[in-house]
């Protein structure tokens, strides 16, 4: 019998495939490329032409034209899943759009003509806010201070900062959804899951705690203070936004002026940037992604719009929305996992 070892076997490695083997090559997608950057052209020309869309109509019309160029040549399925998202989206807003009249006239619970019960508006609330704004900067209005020390008849540098920062509410958190479907929608969905909880807390809350902004109190009958210079938008007329300011003024009236707690400016702010927070590593970058909201809630006081209660009240809906679903997906995940590792185990005999 033979003691001579065997020599083991050479198995050549496998061969690295390109990723056009594996990933069919479409080909709609230069034609997607090309109408994506002829959309971003016209969105820039539109920008400085015309100002920037702030209504929901206009804001829905431009996304939809995007997601149009980013789809061309896309399954029915994909469009399906697609047309079920805008039309949540669309109730998302709408519901939000309807706080205005629950909070002008009470809330009315009920299905189609039948109403079960109705609730009476609630208590408007004038000096809770600022007595806690008080209480926090040891009895001065931030308000008051910022404008009675920055604010000046010619247009400063930090006005044109104040009113970029609060006109990206409106395009911001919208343009995110928008590149997130494109890009990946299980990210899309953990987004939006975020996004719509903070929505949902703040149209309750504007419901039942209507509060009315630094700007309404300091004009009569409350004058709680000096009266407020309110004009968000000057910062983007003096860099040649001129249509946007005309369009603002007229979509301002059509808003709820007793929606002030909390601010969804300020959460808006906040939740972008913490949602990417988990993929950006440098921690230099990371405090500099959260630099951002801090200069929105100081915008915000600076024009007269918001108590510093609201943002902080925005932020901390922000912190539970992201840790009730953290917890919610972490345990999903492990859900699955059990399971799959259940699936994977061997029969016992």
């Amino acid at each position: 019998m033979s003691t001579t070892a065997e020599a083991p076997t050479f198995v050549a490695p496998a061969t690295r495939r390109a990723l056009g083997d594996v990933v069919p090559f479409e080909i709609v997608r230069p034609i997607r490329l090309g109408l994506m950057l002829s959309y971003l052209c016209a969105y820039l020309w539109w920008l400085r032409a015309k100002g920037l869309p702030i209504d929901r109509i206009s804001v829905a019309i431009s996304v939809g034209i995007f997601l149009v160029c980013a789809f061309i040549g896309k399954s029915w399925r994909t469009w399906g899943v697609l047309f079920i998202d805008c039309l949540a989206y669309c109730v998302m807003w709408l519901a939000y759009e309807k706080t205005r009249s629950a909070a002008d006239d009470g809330l009315t619970i009920g299905i189609g003509g039948w109403h079960w019960f109705h609730i009476g508006r609630f208590e408007l609330q004038v000096e809770s806010m600022r007595n806690i704004d008080r209480f926090l900067f040891f009895g001065h209005d931030p308000n008051v201070v910022l404008q009675d020390h920055f604010w000046q008849p010619a247009v400063r540098w930090w006005d044109v900062v104040a009113s970029c920062a609060y006109m990206t509410h409106f395009v911001l958190p919208i343009l995110v959804l928008a590149v997130l479907w494109a890009i990946s929608h299980r990210q899309f969905v953990r987004f939006m899951k975020r996004f719509s909880t903070v929505i949902g807390v703040g149209c309750v809350l504007f419901v039942v705690l209507p509060t009315a902004p630094p700007w309404m109190v300091s004009k009569a009958p409350y004058n709680l203070f000096h009266e407020l210079h309110r004009n968000a938008g000057r910062g983007f007329y003096h860099i040649g936004f001129k249509g946007f300011v005309k369009n603002y003024t007229d979509a301002l009236g059509n808003g709820n002026a007793v929606a002030a707690m909390p601010s969804l400016h300020a959460s808006f702010a906040l939740i972008t940037p913490a949602f990417f927070l988990p993929w950006i590593k440098p921690k230099w970058l990371k405090a500099l992604a959260l630099v951002f909201p801090a200069i929105m809630l100081t915008s915000l006081v600076y024009l007269g719009e918001h108590w510093v209660i609201d943002g902080l009240a925005g932020w901390v809906i922000v912190g539970f929305t992201f840790w009730f679903w953290n917890r919610m997906e972490q345990r999903l995940r492990t859900v699955r996992a059990e399971r799959a590792r259940a699936a994977l185990l061997p029969v016992p005999a």
